[in-house]
């Protein structure tokens, strides 16, 4: 069992744990999530001889909720500085689920010197393409009293009718993180200040090898794989992993199929960059 760590940041603290040894993997989790989301993905990456930091967002899990400025760059401002100080002689690998995504291009153009590669888990990397309820559940949906349980079933929805055995488990810890007073407004503040527009002007900047993974019933995507196809192309073609079944969390809903290719793909690159 891993042991709550924390980052203190301007503001306030950040959690993470760790787990295995070797290179660094950071993983951050999408709005609404938690770390222990990548909890199926974890024992692959260690098992394949990575170190594995898994961080919870402002105002999310166990970090602090008295931030005041949430979203895609304040996330990527804090996985620099958790790289900085995890693996200060040699860049990391940032793995970023949703708005988790996002935020690793924004850490890997603006630092490309900390970061070795990227894997990218239903990216959000510009505003305007979702046709998820992420806007309305702004302005309404999330209005307590209602608001805590409205997530709960829309987080669940993400999955594509898909949820891993231990899904339960994972909701109910996640609904107690966000039914604190301070958290829940923490998620909403999150909410209301995230948007992708810095993240697709810093695009081009983006030198770390990519893998995007994207699950073809994604409700948050239009159409997931031109979505996949799209960002691949932004990065100069960056690999690409579709998975027809599965929704906003592959790494979740179809561990079995993601997990090995994510490690695979992270093996190929330390062994590329070692050849280098």
């Amino acid at each position: 069992m891993t042991t709550t760590q924390y980052l203190d940041r301007p503001g306030g603290r950040i959690a993470y744990d760790r787990t295995g040894t070797g290179p660094l993997v950071l993983a951050l989790p999408g709005m609404g999530d938690l770390r222990q989301g990548f909890r199926h993905l974890v024992p692959e990456l260690a098992g394949a001889g990575f170190s594995v930091a898994t961080a919870d967002l402002r105002g999310h899990g166990e970090s602090d909720a008295r931030f005041t400025e949430y979203g895609d760059v304040a996330t990527g401002h804090d996985a620099l500085a958790l790289a900085d100080a995890l693996s200060p002689d040699r860049p990391v690998v940032l793995v970023g689920s949703s708005m988790g995504a996002g935020a690793a291009l924004w850490a890997a153009a603006e630092r490309p010197d900390r970061v070795a590669g990227l894997v990218l888990l239903g990216p959000f990397a510009r505003d305007g393409g979702g046709a998820g309820l992420v806007r309305t559940l702004a302005r309404v949906a999330l209005l307590r009293p209602w608001g805590p349980r409205v997530w709960s079933w829309y987080h669940t929805s993400l999955l594509a009718g898909r949820p891993p055995a231990d899904h339960g488990d994972h909701r109910a810890r996640n609904d107690a993180a966000l039914r604190r007073p301070a958290h829940w407004r923490a998620f909403r503040a999150t909410v209301a200040q995230t948007t992708h527009a810095p993240v697709e002007a810093r695009l081009a900047g983006v030198r770390a090898p990519a893998l995007v993974v994207m699950g073809g019933k994604d409700p948050d995507f239009k159409d997931p794989a031109a979505e996949a196809r799209w960002l691949a192309g932004r990065l100069g073609g960056a690999e690409v992993l579709l998975r027809p079944e599965s929704g906003h969390y592959p790494h979740a809903d179809d561990a079995a199929g993601v997990a090995p290719a994510v490690a695979a793909f992270l093996v190929r690159l330390l062994r590329d960059g070692a050849d280098a």
